[in-house]
Protein backbone atom coordinates (compact mmCIF):
# COMPACT_ATOMS: atom_id res chain seq x y z
CA UNK A 1 0.00 0.00 0.00
CA UNK A 2 1.47 3.43 -0.86
CA UNK A 3 2.22 5.30 2.49
CA UNK A 4 3.36 8.28 0.59
CA UNK A 5 1.22 11.42 2.32
CA UNK A 6 -1.39 12.72 -0.35
CA UNK A 7 -0.13 16.24 -0.13
CA UNK A 8 3.42 15.03 -1.07
CA UNK A 9 1.71 13.20 -4.58
CA UNK A 10 0.12 16.19 -5.48
CA UNK A 11 1.98 17.90 -8.98
CA UNK A 12 2.97 21.25 -7.51
CA UNK A 13 4.35 23.94 -9.78
CA UNK A 14 6.12 27.16 -9.57
CA UNK A 15 8.59 29.43 -11.96
CA UNK A 16 11.98 28.62 -10.83
CA UNK A 17 13.60 31.24 -12.14
CA UNK A 18 13.90 35.08 -10.89
CA UNK A 19 10.23 36.99 -11.78
CA UNK A 20 10.79 40.00 -13.30
CA UNK A 21 10.83 40.37 -17.51
CA UNK A 22 13.81 37.96 -19.05
CA UNK A 23 15.02 36.01 -21.97
CA UNK A 24 13.73 32.66 -20.58
CA UNK A 25 11.45 31.49 -17.79
CA UNK A 26 11.77 28.02 -16.19
CA UNK A 27 8.65 26.73 -14.74
CA UNK A 28 9.26 23.60 -12.51
CA UNK A 29 6.68 21.00 -12.23
CA UNK A 30 6.40 17.82 -9.77
CA UNK A 31 4.49 14.92 -8.75
CA UNK A 32 2.45 12.19 -9.07
CA UNK A 33 1.18 12.40 -12.73
CA UNK A 34 3.05 15.65 -13.56
CA UNK A 35 4.25 14.42 -17.14
CA UNK A 36 1.21 13.64 -17.77
CA UNK A 37 -0.26 17.17 -16.50
CA UNK A 38 2.32 18.99 -19.04
CA UNK A 39 1.49 16.57 -21.72
CA UNK A 40 -2.35 17.03 -22.20
CA UNK A 41 -1.36 21.00 -22.80
CA UNK A 42 1.92 20.39 -24.67
CA UNK A 43 1.88 20.04 -28.70
CA UNK A 44 4.77 18.15 -29.90
CA UNK A 45 6.69 14.66 -28.62
CA UNK A 46 4.51 12.95 -26.77
CA UNK A 47 6.25 13.21 -22.74
CA UNK A 48 4.86 10.53 -21.42
CA UNK A 49 7.09 8.14 -24.02
CA UNK A 50 9.91 10.41 -24.04
CA UNK A 51 13.51 9.16 -22.75
CA UNK A 52 13.53 10.49 -18.76
CA UNK A 53 16.83 13.58 -19.14
CA UNK A 54 15.44 14.61 -22.62
CA UNK A 55 14.23 17.93 -24.01
CA UNK A 56 11.78 18.85 -26.26
CA UNK A 57 10.49 21.63 -28.28
CA UNK A 58 7.11 21.96 -29.02
CA UNK A 59 3.82 24.86 -27.40
CA UNK A 60 2.32 25.46 -24.74
CA UNK A 61 -1.31 25.55 -26.03
CA UNK A 62 -4.81 26.29 -24.14
CA UNK A 63 -7.63 24.97 -26.17
CA UNK A 64 -6.38 26.00 -29.61
CA UNK A 65 -4.88 29.25 -28.40
CA UNK A 66 -0.61 28.92 -28.67
CA UNK A 67 0.29 30.30 -25.04
CA UNK A 68 4.20 30.11 -25.89
CA UNK A 69 6.79 27.68 -27.93
CA UNK A 70 8.86 26.34 -25.08
CA UNK A 71 11.21 23.46 -24.32
CA UNK A 72 10.15 20.69 -21.94
CA UNK A 73 12.75 19.15 -20.09
CA UNK A 74 11.65 15.35 -19.03
CA UNK A 75 12.53 13.67 -15.81
CA UNK A 76 11.51 10.48 -14.78
CA UNK A 77 11.45 9.08 -11.50
CA UNK A 78 13.37 8.22 -9.38
CA UNK A 79 15.92 10.32 -11.63
CA UNK A 80 14.98 13.51 -10.58
CA UNK A 81 15.86 16.65 -7.92
CA UNK A 82 12.40 15.58 -6.29
CA UNK A 83 12.40 11.70 -7.03
CA UNK A 84 9.05 12.13 -8.46
CA UNK A 85 8.26 12.75 -12.26
CA UNK A 86 9.13 16.48 -13.11
CA UNK A 87 9.04 18.24 -15.82
CA UNK A 88 10.91 21.50 -16.76
CA UNK A 89 9.38 23.98 -19.00
CA UNK A 90 11.40 26.83 -20.61
CA UNK A 91 9.34 29.46 -21.66
CA UNK A 92 9.92 33.28 -22.74
CA UNK A 93 10.50 35.40 -19.95
CA UNK A 94 7.44 37.23 -20.03
CA UNK A 95 5.45 37.79 -16.69
CA UNK A 96 2.28 37.40 -18.98
CA UNK A 97 3.09 34.16 -20.65
CA UNK A 98 4.64 32.49 -17.29
CA UNK A 99 0.73 34.17 -15.58
CA UNK A 100 -1.06 32.15 -18.33
CA UNK A 101 1.09 28.71 -18.22
CA UNK A 102 1.12 28.61 -14.59
CA UNK A 103 -2.71 29.78 -14.63
CA UNK A 104 -3.26 26.92 -16.92
CA UNK A 105 -1.10 24.14 -15.33
CA UNK A 106 -3.76 24.39 -11.90
CA UNK A 107 -6.85 24.27 -13.96
CA UNK A 108 -5.62 20.93 -14.92
CA UNK A 109 -5.06 20.04 -11.35
CA UNK A 110 -1.99 21.16 -10.66
CA UNK A 111 -0.93 23.67 -7.58
CA UNK A 112 1.23 26.37 -6.55
CA UNK A 113 4.49 24.67 -4.97
CA UNK A 114 4.65 26.23 -1.12
CA UNK A 115 8.16 28.03 -0.49
CA UNK A 116 11.00 25.33 -0.88
CA UNK A 117 8.49 22.10 -1.21
CA UNK A 118 10.34 21.03 -3.89
CA UNK A 119 13.83 20.55 -1.98
CA UNK A 120 11.45 19.24 1.12
CA UNK A 121 10.05 16.86 -1.21
CA UNK A 122 13.55 15.73 -2.69
CA UNK A 123 14.67 15.41 1.47
CA UNK A 124 11.48 13.09 2.47
CA UNK A 125 12.30 11.20 -1.06
CA UNK A 126 15.92 10.28 0.18
CA UNK A 127 17.62 13.12 -2.50
CA UNK A 128 19.88 13.80 0.79
CA UNK A 129 19.60 14.71 3.84
CA UNK A 130 18.38 18.18 6.23
CA UNK A 131 22.11 19.36 6.15
CA UNK A 132 22.45 18.99 2.40
CA UNK A 133 18.87 20.06 2.60
CA UNK A 134 19.93 23.50 4.17
CA UNK A 135 22.86 23.64 1.95
CA UNK A 136 20.84 23.77 -1.40
CA UNK A 137 19.50 27.61 0.03
CA UNK A 138 23.28 28.22 1.38
CA UNK A 139 24.32 27.44 -2.27
CA UNK A 140 22.00 29.91 -3.69
CA UNK A 141 22.43 32.57 -1.15
CA UNK A 142 26.20 32.19 -2.01
CA UNK A 143 28.01 35.76 -2.48
CA UNK A 144 31.52 34.62 -2.32
CA UNK A 145 33.81 32.13 -3.29
CA UNK A 146 34.41 31.14 0.21
CA UNK A 147 30.72 31.03 1.26
CA UNK A 148 29.50 29.23 -2.27
CA UNK A 149 33.01 26.43 -1.48
CA UNK A 150 31.59 25.71 1.72
CA UNK A 151 28.14 25.13 0.59
CA UNK A 152 29.17 23.05 -2.17
CA UNK A 153 31.23 20.92 0.39
CA UNK A 154 28.08 20.72 2.62
CA UNK A 155 25.79 19.71 -0.18
CA UNK A 156 28.18 17.13 -1.32
CA UNK A 157 28.07 15.26 2.31
CA UNK A 158 31.29 16.54 3.57
CA UNK A 159 29.49 17.49 7.07
CA UNK A 160 26.72 14.77 6.89
CA UNK A 161 29.43 12.06 6.17
CA UNK A 162 31.67 13.12 9.61
CA UNK A 163 28.05 13.66 11.61
CA UNK A 164 26.85 9.81 10.27
CA UNK A 165 30.01 8.44 11.39
CA UNK A 166 29.77 9.98 14.73
CA UNK A 167 25.93 8.58 14.53
CA UNK A 168 27.01 4.82 13.78
CA UNK A 169 29.83 4.56 16.42
CA UNK A 170 27.56 5.73 18.96
CA UNK A 171 25.00 3.45 17.97
CA UNK A 172 26.71 0.47 18.95
CA UNK A 173 27.76 1.06 22.30
CA UNK A 174 23.98 2.41 23.21
CA UNK A 175 22.79 -0.87 21.53
CA UNK A 176 25.39 -2.45 23.69
CA UNK A 177 23.94 -0.98 27.17
CA UNK A 178 20.76 -1.48 26.01
CA UNK A 179 21.43 -5.23 26.12
CA UNK A 180 22.96 -5.08 29.67
CA UNK A 181 19.71 -3.40 30.53
CA UNK A 182 17.61 -6.55 29.23
CA UNK A 183 19.66 -8.43 31.60
CA UNK A 184 19.83 -6.04 34.86
CA UNK A 185 19.29 -9.25 36.90
CA UNK A 186 22.80 -10.91 35.76
CA UNK A 187 25.00 -8.19 36.22
CA UNK A 188 26.81 -8.33 32.61
CA UNK A 189 28.59 -6.31 31.14
CA UNK A 190 28.28 -5.95 27.12
CA UNK A 191 29.54 -2.68 26.39
CA UNK A 192 33.17 -2.44 27.51
CA UNK A 193 33.84 0.65 29.71
CA UNK A 194 37.04 1.33 28.64
CA UNK A 195 36.33 1.53 25.49
CA UNK A 196 33.44 3.20 25.43
CA UNK A 197 35.47 6.29 27.79
CA UNK A 198 38.00 6.21 24.92
CA UNK A 199 34.97 6.57 22.14
CA UNK A 200 33.54 9.33 23.76
CA UNK A 201 36.54 11.07 24.14
CA UNK A 202 37.45 10.69 20.26
CA UNK A 203 34.00 11.82 19.60
CA UNK A 204 34.56 15.00 21.76
CA UNK A 205 38.04 15.37 19.93
CA UNK A 206 35.93 15.50 16.49
CA UNK A 207 32.77 17.65 17.49
CA UNK A 208 34.84 20.72 19.62
CA UNK A 209 36.85 21.75 15.98
CA UNK A 210 32.93 21.60 14.50
CA UNK A 211 31.60 23.67 17.10
CA UNK A 212 34.76 26.25 17.04
CA UNK A 213 34.41 26.28 13.20
CA UNK A 214 30.87 27.99 14.03
CA UNK A 215 32.23 31.54 14.13
CA UNK A 216 34.46 31.29 10.96
CA UNK A 217 31.54 29.60 9.23
CA UNK A 218 29.38 32.26 10.10
CA UNK A 219 31.43 34.87 9.30
CA UNK A 220 32.32 33.11 5.86
CA UNK A 221 27.90 33.11 5.02
CA UNK A 222 26.93 36.28 6.57
CA UNK A 223 30.19 38.13 5.72
CA UNK A 224 33.30 38.67 8.51
CA UNK A 225 32.49 42.76 10.30
CA UNK A 226 35.19 45.10 9.99
CA UNK A 227 34.88 48.05 12.04
CA UNK A 228 37.01 51.36 11.41
CA UNK A 229 37.73 53.17 14.35
CA UNK A 230 39.68 56.12 15.49
CA UNK A 231 39.34 59.62 16.69
CA UNK A 232 37.56 62.28 14.44
CA UNK A 233 39.63 63.07 11.09
CA UNK A 234 41.95 60.79 11.18
CA UNK A 235 40.55 59.55 7.87
CA UNK A 236 38.16 56.63 8.83
CA UNK A 237 35.71 57.38 5.65
CA UNK A 238 38.57 58.04 3.51
CA UNK A 239 40.10 54.65 4.30
CA UNK A 240 36.32 53.07 3.66
CA UNK A 241 35.67 54.83 0.34
CA UNK A 242 39.11 53.54 -0.78
CA UNK A 243 38.48 49.61 0.18
CA UNK A 244 35.37 49.98 -1.76
CA UNK A 245 36.88 52.24 -4.50
CA UNK A 246 33.88 54.31 -4.49
CA UNK A 247 32.48 57.44 -2.34
CA UNK A 248 30.42 55.86 -0.13
CA UNK A 249 31.15 57.95 3.27
CA UNK A 250 31.39 62.30 2.86
CA UNK A 251 34.77 63.17 3.80
CA UNK A 252 35.69 66.43 5.03
CA UNK A 253 38.25 68.74 7.21
CA UNK A 254 35.65 69.09 9.64
CA UNK A 255 35.76 66.76 12.59
CA UNK A 256 32.63 65.12 13.05
CA UNK A 257 31.31 65.10 9.58
CA UNK A 258 30.57 60.88 9.95
CA UNK A 259 27.42 60.65 12.86
CA UNK A 260 26.14 57.87 11.99
CA UNK A 261 27.53 54.27 11.32
CA UNK A 262 28.10 53.62 7.30
CA UNK A 263 28.27 50.46 6.76
CA UNK A 264 28.90 48.40 3.02
CA UNK A 265 30.42 44.93 1.37
CA UNK A 266 33.60 43.70 -0.69
CA UNK A 267 34.70 40.57 -1.18
CA UNK A 268 38.94 40.17 -0.61
CA UNK A 269 40.18 37.04 -1.82
CA UNK A 270 37.18 35.08 -1.81
CA UNK A 271 36.23 36.26 1.68
CA UNK A 272 33.07 38.43 1.81
CA UNK A 273 33.88 41.24 4.88
CA UNK A 274 31.33 43.99 5.83
CA UNK A 275 33.54 47.28 6.52
CA UNK A 276 31.46 49.88 8.97
CA UNK A 277 32.94 53.58 8.86
CA UNK A 278 32.37 55.12 12.32
CA UNK A 279 31.89 58.24 13.91
CA UNK A 280 35.07 59.19 15.47
CA UNK A 281 35.08 59.10 19.28
CA UNK A 282 36.11 61.91 21.05
CA UNK A 283 34.18 64.03 23.95
CA UNK A 284 30.88 66.68 22.37
CA UNK A 285 28.03 68.48 22.83
CA UNK A 286 26.66 67.86 19.99
CA UNK A 287 23.26 66.11 20.64
CA UNK A 288 23.60 64.01 16.83
CA UNK A 289 27.10 63.45 17.39
CA UNK A 290 27.01 61.85 20.34
CA UNK A 291 24.24 58.98 19.12
CA UNK A 292 26.62 58.63 16.01
CA UNK A 293 29.41 57.65 18.90
CA UNK A 294 27.79 55.57 21.08
CA UNK A 295 26.92 53.81 17.48
CA UNK A 296 30.15 53.66 16.54
CA UNK A 297 30.97 52.12 20.55
CA UNK A 298 28.19 48.93 19.36
CA UNK A 299 29.83 48.19 16.31
CA UNK A 300 33.12 47.88 17.68
CA UNK A 301 31.55 45.91 20.37
CA UNK A 302 29.89 43.55 17.84
CA UNK A 303 32.47 43.56 14.82
CA UNK A 304 34.95 40.46 14.61
CA UNK A 305 37.57 42.57 13.13
CA UNK A 306 38.27 46.15 14.81
CA UNK A 307 40.90 48.09 12.61
CA UNK A 308 42.23 51.29 14.93
CA UNK A 309 43.08 54.31 12.74
CA UNK A 310 45.10 56.98 13.89
CA UNK A 311 47.69 59.73 12.67
CA UNK A 312 50.40 60.58 14.66
CA UNK A 313 51.51 59.44 18.60
CA UNK A 314 48.32 61.29 20.36
CA UNK A 315 45.76 59.59 18.22
CA UNK A 316 47.28 56.31 18.47
CA UNK A 317 47.57 56.59 22.37
CA UNK A 318 43.48 56.85 22.18
CA UNK A 319 43.28 54.12 20.26
CA UNK A 320 45.38 51.72 22.82
CA UNK A 321 42.70 53.11 25.30
CA UNK A 322 40.22 52.21 23.56
CA UNK A 323 41.11 48.84 22.47
CA UNK A 324 42.40 47.78 25.99
CA UNK A 325 38.25 48.22 27.07
CA UNK A 326 37.34 45.01 24.71
CA UNK A 327 37.19 41.61 25.12
CA UNK A 328 40.56 39.49 24.29
CA UNK A 329 39.34 37.36 21.29
CA UNK A 330 38.61 40.24 19.20
CA UNK A 331 41.53 41.01 16.17
CA UNK A 332 42.33 44.05 16.28
CA UNK A 333 44.42 45.71 13.61
CA UNK A 334 46.63 49.17 14.27
CA UNK A 335 46.93 51.17 10.85
CA UNK A 336 48.69 53.96 10.95
CA UNK A 337 47.25 56.74 8.10
CA UNK A 338 48.37 59.71 6.31
CA UNK A 339 52.00 58.60 5.68
CA UNK A 340 51.87 60.65 2.11
CA UNK A 341 51.64 63.86 4.28
CA UNK A 342 53.87 63.17 6.77
CA UNK A 343 56.38 60.09 6.11
CA UNK A 344 58.75 59.83 8.75
CA UNK A 345 55.61 58.82 11.05
CA UNK A 346 56.15 55.38 10.33
CA UNK A 347 59.68 55.51 11.56
CA UNK A 348 59.02 57.59 14.62
CA UNK A 349 56.70 54.85 15.79
CA UNK A 350 58.45 52.10 14.49
CA UNK A 351 60.16 51.33 18.59
CA UNK A 352 56.67 50.77 19.60
CA UNK A 353 55.15 46.96 20.66
CA UNK A 354 52.20 47.28 18.10
CA UNK A 355 52.44 45.65 14.91
CA UNK A 356 51.56 48.80 12.78
CA UNK A 357 50.25 49.22 9.17
CA UNK A 358 51.60 52.34 7.74
CA UNK A 359 49.22 53.27 4.65
CA UNK A 360 48.06 56.36 2.64
CA UNK A 361 44.10 55.85 2.33
CA UNK A 362 44.52 59.21 0.03
CA UNK A 363 46.80 57.75 -1.88
CA UNK A 364 45.65 54.23 -1.54
CA UNK A 365 49.58 53.71 -0.37
CA UNK A 366 50.24 49.96 1.32
CA UNK A 367 46.49 49.22 0.78
CA UNK A 368 47.18 46.12 0.05
CA UNK A 369 49.14 45.33 3.25
CA UNK A 370 45.90 46.25 5.48
CA UNK A 371 43.90 43.79 3.09
CA UNK A 372 46.33 41.12 3.29
CA UNK A 373 46.16 41.07 7.19
CA UNK A 374 42.70 41.08 6.69
CA UNK A 375 42.67 38.52 4.69
CA UNK A 376 45.08 36.08 6.75
CA UNK A 377 43.00 37.06 10.32
CA UNK A 378 40.14 35.17 8.81
CA UNK A 379 42.20 31.94 7.34
CA UNK A 380 43.52 31.74 10.89
CA UNK A 381 40.31 30.99 12.39
CA UNK A 382 40.13 27.94 9.90
CA UNK A 383 40.01 24.78 11.86
CA UNK A 384 39.86 22.11 8.82
CA UNK A 385 37.58 21.61 5.57
CA UNK A 386 34.17 20.81 7.61
CA UNK A 387 32.63 24.29 8.57
CA UNK A 388 29.62 24.70 10.67
CA UNK A 389 27.70 27.60 9.32
CA UNK A 390 24.19 27.01 10.63
CA UNK A 391 23.08 27.98 13.61
CA UNK A 392 20.59 25.13 13.98
CA UNK A 393 23.50 22.56 13.72
CA UNK A 394 25.68 24.98 15.87
CA UNK A 395 23.21 24.23 18.61
CA UNK A 396 22.79 20.67 18.45
CA UNK A 397 26.46 19.93 18.47
CA UNK A 398 26.82 21.74 21.58
CA UNK A 399 23.99 19.92 23.07
CA UNK A 400 25.81 16.98 21.76
CA UNK A 401 28.73 17.77 23.28
CA UNK A 402 26.99 18.25 26.60
CA UNK A 403 25.66 14.67 26.34
CA UNK A 404 28.65 13.52 25.55
CA UNK A 405 30.17 15.16 28.48
CA UNK A 406 27.99 13.44 30.80
CA UNK A 407 28.32 10.26 29.43
CA UNK A 408 32.48 10.83 30.10
CA UNK A 409 31.32 12.19 34.07
CA UNK A 410 28.86 9.40 34.39
CA UNK A 411 31.72 6.49 33.63
CA UNK A 412 34.22 8.46 36.10
CA UNK A 413 31.24 8.02 38.80
CA UNK A 414 30.85 4.77 38.06
CA UNK A 415 26.69 4.97 37.50
CA UNK A 416 24.93 2.48 36.01
CA UNK A 417 24.10 1.43 32.28
CA UNK A 418 20.76 3.14 32.34
CA UNK A 419 21.80 6.78 33.15
CA UNK A 420 24.64 6.11 30.58
CA UNK A 421 22.34 4.84 28.30
CA UNK A 422 19.92 7.99 28.69
CA UNK A 423 22.92 10.35 27.99
CA UNK A 424 23.89 8.22 24.68
CA UNK A 425 20.38 8.38 23.39
CA UNK A 426 20.10 12.44 24.45
CA UNK A 427 23.43 12.60 21.90
CA UNK A 428 22.27 10.60 19.14
CA UNK A 429 18.84 11.89 19.00
CA UNK A 430 20.68 15.46 18.78
CA UNK A 431 22.99 14.23 16.16
CA UNK A 432 19.86 12.84 14.69
CA UNK A 433 18.07 16.00 14.54
CA UNK A 434 21.10 17.72 12.63
CA UNK A 435 20.87 15.33 9.80
CA UNK A 436 16.79 14.65 9.51
CA UNK A 437 17.13 11.43 10.86
CA UNK A 438 15.21 12.63 13.66
CA UNK A 439 12.61 15.80 12.66
CA UNK A 440 9.21 17.03 13.17
CA UNK A 441 6.69 18.63 10.82
CA UNK A 442 7.14 21.59 12.24
CA UNK A 443 10.99 21.81 12.13
CA UNK A 444 10.50 20.80 7.96
CA UNK A 445 8.14 24.02 8.07
CA UNK A 446 10.43 26.40 9.36
CA UNK A 447 13.46 25.42 7.69
CA UNK A 448 12.12 25.14 4.22
CA UNK A 449 9.63 28.39 4.97
CA UNK A 450 12.65 30.09 4.37
CA UNK A 451 13.50 28.84 0.66
CA UNK A 452 12.70 30.34 -2.57
CA UNK A 453 8.90 29.18 -3.84
CA UNK A 454 10.61 27.55 -6.84
CA UNK A 455 13.06 25.88 -5.32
Amino acid sequence: MNTVPIHQQEVICALATPSGVGAIGVIRVSGLGAIALVNSVFKGKNLEKAESHTVHFGTINAGEEIIDEVLATVFKTPRSFTKEDSVEISCHGSDYIIRQILKLLITKGARIARPGEFTQRAFLNGQFDLVQAEAVADLIAADSQASHKTALNQLRGGFSKKLASLRTELIHFASMIELELDFGEEDVEFAQRDDLRRLIEALLATIQPLISSFDFGNAIKEGVPVAIIGSPNVGKSTLLNALLNEEKAIVTAIAGTTRDVIEDTIVLDGLKFRFIDTAGIRETTDVVESIGIERSKAAMDKADIVIFLFDGAATLAENKALAALLPGKKDLVFVLNKTDINPSLASELAGDALDIIPISAHTQQNLSALTGKLVSLVHGQAAGDTVVTNLRHYEHLVKTSASLTDVLNGLALGVTGDFLAQDIRLALHHLGEITGTIVTDDLLDNIFSKFCIGK
